[in-house]
């Protein structure tokens, strides 16, 4: 029998790696989920070689360094109230994860709900009617307005919403409106009025460690914005800014939301283990989410988050996760598509049309010569709203097809055009 650590013993953890949430933090400067592709780091290394040297399919646990059984982790894990399953969100290998890790959960406890960061609470009501089997996998999609919303490959998440609908296991929102998020972001918390803030509560403070890593994202995405007009250097001197202050409370109110929605699914279904799908920025170390839970009174957390075994074998922080898998690193390529596909994250543009946030590598929109910044202003002739209307477009495009773009970039409109493969193409 094992004894994995619970989350309240790692608030008082004084290290975490900065790098293993920054592109978390830079999607609240950008006001898009795509930005939030959270690199292929897997945990930064302590450099003690070969002690998590582990093969591929292995928990360990990273205090100390024991190796466990899929069954020993995940009968523990179904004592907590809540179990947190980290991601980063373009990694196949970590859905693939995850799938095999709720159906373990779901073997050996028939009352399971899982909550998805994917989704802000507005769209509860698809989420019902998706997963006692009311909707198609197209209607689902686009009633929960994922291109918009989340915008990540559908594809490495249906396999998880599918295994929900099959089973008919509640399906929970755990995320809130990104303008929310964006609002503190700009003018930190006490500028929203309360009858504004979603019913979210105030969140539990920061802990010190928890504002320095943060200090040092916030650094980051200003130099990665080139922002000139943010001249500190150091982390102490962005620990006092108010625009690093109003940065933290966008992360707190984003841990906050999706504690609150975990909290009250494991009070509302008291015999079920509330399993929630998040990013790793979200889970690790016990700084985001588990620290909310705390403040609600939920302390029976625990944390599995899935690891690179190269990385691994660099070594692992203590206090990363109660347990991590180890997971080959294919890199973030998404799995062969079963729809037409650009290969770009978009949000809505400042002055219209779609900004685009990030190109894929090797995607159709790369090979189009399409860059991050770059904003659509229309596809085929068709003026482009909302992120919506160039989805629907792809979507319609036939194998071997042409679609003209018309694009601005730094003020000049150029048109490109996404070359779509053939049949015998995509096969090969």
């Amino acid at each position: 029998m094992i004894i994995l650590r619970k989350r309240s013993d790692l608030f008082i953890r004084v290290a975490i790696g900065a790098f293993a949430i920054m592109v978390l933090a830079l999607t609240i400067f950008t006001d898009n989920p795509g930005a939030q592709a959270e690199s292929q780091q897997q945990t930064a290394g302590t450099g003690i070689e070969s002690e998590h040297c582990r093969d591929v399919g292995q928990w360990v646990e990273p205090s100390s360094k024991a190796e466990f059984t899929n069954r020993d982790v995940l009968a523990e894990a179904v004592g907590s109230r809540v179990v947190l399953l980290g991601e980063t969100h373009t990694s196949k290998e970590d859905h693939l994860w995850q799938l095999q890790t709720l159906a373990g959960l779901y073997a050996l406890t028939p009352e399971l709900v899982i909550g998805f960061e994917a989704f802000p609470r507005s769209v509860q009501p698809v989420l019902d009617d998706w997963s006692t089997g009311k909707l198609s996998e197209d209607d689902f999609l686009r009633q929960t307005k994922w291109a918009e919303v989340w915008g990540y490959d559908a594809d490495l998440y249906m396999p998880l919403f599918e295994f929900a609908r099959q089973n008919r296991i509640s399906m929970i929102a755990l995320n809130v409106d990104r303008g929310l998020i964006s609002r503190v972001g700009r003018n930190g918390w006490d500028a929203v009025p309360e009858e504004e803030r979603e019913g979210i509560t105030t969140p539990a403070a920061a802990l010190p460690a928890y504002s320095q890593s943060l200090a040092s994202v916030y650094l980051a995405a200003a130099a990665h914005r080139r922002d000139p007009s943010e001249a500190v250097q150091t982390v102490e001197e962005a620990l006092a800014t108010d625009g690093f202050k109003n940065f933290r409370d966008a992360q707190l109110t984003w841990d906050r939301a999706m504690a609150e929605a975990l909290a009250r699914s494991a009070e509302a279904n008291p015999e079920a283990v509330v399993a929630g799908i998040a990013g790793r920025g979200h889970v690790e170390r016990g700084f985001g989410i588990p620290h909310q839970l705390a403040d609600l009174g939920v302390s029976a957390v625990t944390s599995l988050v899935p690891v690179d075994r190269d990385r691994a074998c660099a070594g692992l922080e203590p206090d990363v996760a109660d347990a991590v898998f180890l997971v080959e690193d294919r890199g973030n390529t998404p799995p062969v598509p079963n729809r037409p596909r650009l290969g770009v994250a978009i949000q809505k543009g400042p002055n219209g049309g779609l900004l685009l946030s990030e190109v894929a590598a090797g995607s159709i929109a790369e090979a189009a010569k399409l860059s991050a910044g770059d904003i659509v202003l229309s596809a085929a002739g068709a003026e482009l709203k909302t992120p919506s209307d160039l989805v629907e477009i792809i979507q319609r495009q036939a194998p071997g097809t042409w679609l003209p773009l018309d694009v601005e970039r730094n003020g000049e409109r150029l048109t490109l055009i996404a070359k779509f493969p053939s049949v015998r193409d995509s096969v090969q």
